[in-house]
């Protein structure tokens, strides 16, 4: 069952959105050469619990971190340690805040230094499909309109959406029904209303789509070993359409632009 929030319930997510996003900032400035993913988690948990905020994702089944750290051709979930960022790489940052029992959820792929065009050009379409995924966000419309939009960008720039992760619905819990997969039919799937919050996150690799997981249970990276990006809203479907939870404002989402966090 998709669960609808209501008015002041999409307030409270916003509200939780407000302080991913200011702690997604500060870590997109700390990320320069040296810096060890470790140091990234410790600032992220500082800011968010500085904030009045919870890190969502530490504990959660286990996950022992407050941010998921993932570089190069990790594609999700991975742990801070002591991995240090270098010139030429990239890096997804993936954050959780529970703030007063409501969660937001969002995630960024940022360069460090100077990059490759490829590397720039992979980031670039990831956070335009996720925007276009965005777009599609509107009552009438149907989840496979998001699923199918953010595939067809993909895929029309050379790149492939990874199959096996999903976005998923958010509120009470980091991880609500519906499940919501960057590849699809438009107009199949559940018909989209007013009051349901979407965590929109197209995974997008440079290579082709499979995946593999880690010995440690919890990183997956690519099984060809190419780039990955990773970016992501929190996103409400309003009667003005989708408003974007996780940009930092309190704007309604009509203009669909994109908050200074994204690179």
């Amino acid at each position: 069952m998709i669960i609808r929030k209501t008015p002041d319930q999409i307030e409270k997510i916003a509200r939780a959105g407000d302080i991913v996003a200011g702690c997604l900032e500060m870590m997109k400035e700390m990320c320069r050469p040296g810096v060890t993913t470790a140091g990234l988690d410790e600032a992220a948990e500082k800011y968010i619990r500085d904030a009045g905020g919870i890190p969502t994702f530490k504990g959660y089944r286990g996950f022992p971190a407050s941010i998921c750290s993932s570089p190069n051709s990790m594609v999700v979930h991975g742990i801070p340690g002591d991995y240090q960022l270098a010139e030429g790489d990239i890096i997804s940052l993936d954050v959780g805040v529970t703030l007063r029992g409501w969660v937001a959820d969002a995630a960024i792929t940022v360069p460090v230094g100077v990059v490759d065009k490829l590397k720039l050009r992979l980031l670039e379409v990831t956070a335009e499909s996720l925007m276009r995924g965005i777009a599609r966000f509107r009552e009438g419309n149907h989840l496979g309109d998001i699923s199918s939009a953010i595939q067809q960008h993909v895929e029309e720039n050379g790149f492939s959406v990874v199959r096996t992760l999903v976005g998923h619905g958010i509120g009470k819990a980091m991880h609500e029904e519906p499940q919501i997969p960057n590849y699809g039919t438009a107009g199949q799937g559940p018909e989209l209303k007013a009051g349901m919050v979407f965590a929109i996150e197209p995974m997008v690799n440079a290579g082709g789509h499979r995946v593999v997981v880690g010995p440690d249970r919890w990183v997956i990276s690519t099984a060809d070993l190419s780039m990955s990006a990773h970016f992501e809203h929190t996103v409400a479907l309003t009667d003005k359409g989708p408003r974007i939870l996780t940009a930092g404002t309190r704007t309604d989402g009509e203009k669909l632009e994109f908050a200074s966090m994204l690179w």
